[in-house]
């Protein structure tokens, strides 16, 4: 028989009532757990009140304008009576709450940049969280082995490399000396200071840590694993929402020989066991042109395979080229494009590594095989599919603008929902689920998402490229200035960089940028703003920069655009729209 539950407000804090401002479902619809049904609002916040039960909706009690307070009935659902399973088969249920080691109102599952703050976020907003991590310290991928370290060696690379410059300004420092524990150590002192913060930020916030391997038990509860030798063993927790935050992996290559030390991935590389003297570096992407920064800096004789006509694909080729001039002139980087490794075999003295493609080179042996052809995304090791959450061939799982997947009360965000896959694209879509799992109204709508390759130089650019433009028939002018006329950039010895700016022809308003040189990625953000602003040319170039800096390149960038800059010679004005 079916069974007619009520659904009531739920806590709304310390006001005594609140207003309906919408009906987010109607009589006859069929609604899920933690489904929206109204939104109320008062002078302090707004919230969706959910379905605590699925079921169909027999009977809305509360129209928009009208006033109701905490217990206040707003809807009636039909649920219909779960039918028997199949004979010989054991029924499906959650682990009841009892039964469970530890309780969670909220659950994340990883403590990366996007898990960490939206376990933060919904501290914040009242949640009782638990945050799951498998690595011994908070910070997950990006602050333990990725984005964190890498910028650390990076700097290391460009201090090097600018000291080693100004040997023809008239500076010599000599011949550095390079001590690898000593730097290591840095290294990681930097990746300890953050991790710590992060950690009493945790217990500053009540927000409960537990350290191991989760995988999905049901729709309510998660099993983790604690690592080898910890006492706490396996231990379940049953939550009321979660929210998936378990980032990607380093994509494998078939046929390597990965049991052998000297075939690393980017977490073995900032490791820094040691400075090869030969490295390949399978890989032309973001990942693998840092590495290739680092090392060739610290004196590796770098080689670089890529299987595209190009390094970074997708970014354009005019912002690529002064990156890869520099990689082959300052450190002599053999770069192998349109190429591929067909065989990797181990010998005593090192890797023989026999390569295919246009130009390819003869078989080669080198210390070390960096593989950084790409990442995936660790939707498939979670077990996400016994909640009832679905995962798609490749590990990803669908979400919409609020991050719910397929089974409303879990969420997901970061590299497991899909490109770009980045740390400030996860802390975004981190406090969207956040909120939403506390009730408020939130939703991921950034226009754009930044990308940065924090090489030498930098390479960064935003919203529409050309090289997208172009492939999609999108009609575009193009406002560009070389730093070979930025008097900052000479004076820094960088004349090598350029900021573009492609602009709509019909409005003015901005498209899409890409800047290359030191400090792009600092210099993207305010690109990124202007494009969420619709800003158009003229208010970029009327916007006042500090001279003399790299920033003043997009103002002057967006008056060659313009046809009204001094700094460059153009004989021909833009015909202004009529």
């Amino acid at each position: 028989m079916a069974e007619t539950v009520g659904i009531r407000v739920p806590d709304i804090g310390d006001v005594d009532k609140v207003t309906v401002i919408e009906l987010l479902v109607a009589v006859g619809d069929t609604v899920a757990v933690d489904d929206g049904l109204i939104t109320l609002e008062s002078d302090k916040a707004s919230m969706d009140v959910p379905a605590t039960v699925g079921g169909k909706l027999v009977e809305l009690t509360v129209a928009v304008g009208d006033e109701v307070s905490e217990g206040s009935v707003i809807a009636r659902l039909e649920v219909a009576e779960r039918p028997a399973p199949p004979a010989g088969e054991p029924a499906v249920a959650p682990v009841a709450p009892s039964t469970a080691d530890l309780q969670a109102e909220l659950l994340v599952l990883g403590s990366g940049p996007g898990g960490y703050t939206a376990a933060f976020r919904a501290a914040d907003l009242g949640k009782k969280v638990v945050l799951v991590e498998r690595y011994a310290q908070l910070g997950g991928v990006c602050l333990n082995v990725g984005c964190i370290p890498s910028k650390a060696l990076l700097h290391a690379a460009r201090v090097l490399d600018e000291a080693a410059g100004f040997k023809a300004h008239g500076i010599d420092f000599g011949e550095p000396k390079i001590d690898l524990d000593q730097l290591r150590g840095w290294k990681d002192s930097v990746v300890s200071q953050l991790t710590s913060g992060i950690a009493g930020m945790a217990k500053r916030r009540q927000v409960q840590v537990v350290h191991g391997t989760g995988r999905l038990i049901d729709a309510h509860t998660l099993e983790v694993t604690a690592p080898e030798g910890v006492a706490e063993g396996t231990r379940t927790i049953a939550f009321e929402q979660a929210i998936l935050a378990v980032g990607s992996r380093v994509t494998r290559i078939p046929g390597f020989p990965y049991d052998d030390p000297r075939v690393i991935d980017s977490t073995g590389a900032l490791e820094l066991a040691e400075i090869p003297a030969r490295l390949l570096i399978v890989g032309g992407g973001i990942i693998g042109l840092e590495m290739a920064t680092v090392y060739g800096a610290l004196g590796s004789a770098v080689t670089v395979v890529e299987l595209a006509d190009g390094l970074i694909p997708g970014c354009d080729r005019d912002l690529v080229k002064p990156l890869e001039k520099r990689l082959r002139s300052n450190y002599g980087t053999e770069i192998l494009l349109s190429s591929k490794v067909t065989a990797v075999a181990a010998q005593k003295k090192g890797l023989k590594v026999t390569f295919d493609g246009e130009g390819a080179p003869a078989p080669a042996l080198f210390d070390r095989v960096l593989v950084a052809a790409g990442r995936r995304p660790n939707g498939d090791l979670i077990d996400a599919e016994a909640a009832g959450v679905a995962v798609d061939e490749r590990g990803f799982i669908a979400v919409d603008r609020e991050q719910r997947t397929n089974v409303a009360h879990i969420f997901a965000i970061g590299d497991l929902v899909g490109q770009p896959m980045l740390a400030h694209k996860a802390t975004h879509e981190a406090r969207v689920a956040a909120e939403v799992a506390a009730g408020e109204k939130s939703g991921f709508d950034a226009r754009v998402i930044p990308s940065v390759a924090y090489t030498d130089p930098e390479v960064a650019w935003v919203g529409l490229t050309e090289t997208e433009a172009k492939a999609r028939g999108i009609a575009y002018k193009k406002g560009n200035f070389p730093w070979s006329a930025s008097g900052r950039a000479l004076s820094i010895g960088r004349r090598d960089g350029s900021t573009k700016l492609l602009f709509d022809p019909a409005t003015d308003r901005l498209l899409g940028a890409g800047i290359v040189g030191p400090n792009a990625g600092e210099l993207i953000a305010e690109l990124a703003l202007a494009i969420e602003m619709d800003c158009e040319a003229a208010d970029i170039a009327l916007t006042v920069h500090p001279h003399p800096t790299l920033s003043e390149t997009v103002g002057l960038a967006a008056e060659a655009f313009e046809g009204t800059i001094t700094d460059l010679y153009i004989p021909r004005r833009r015909k202004k729209k009529s």
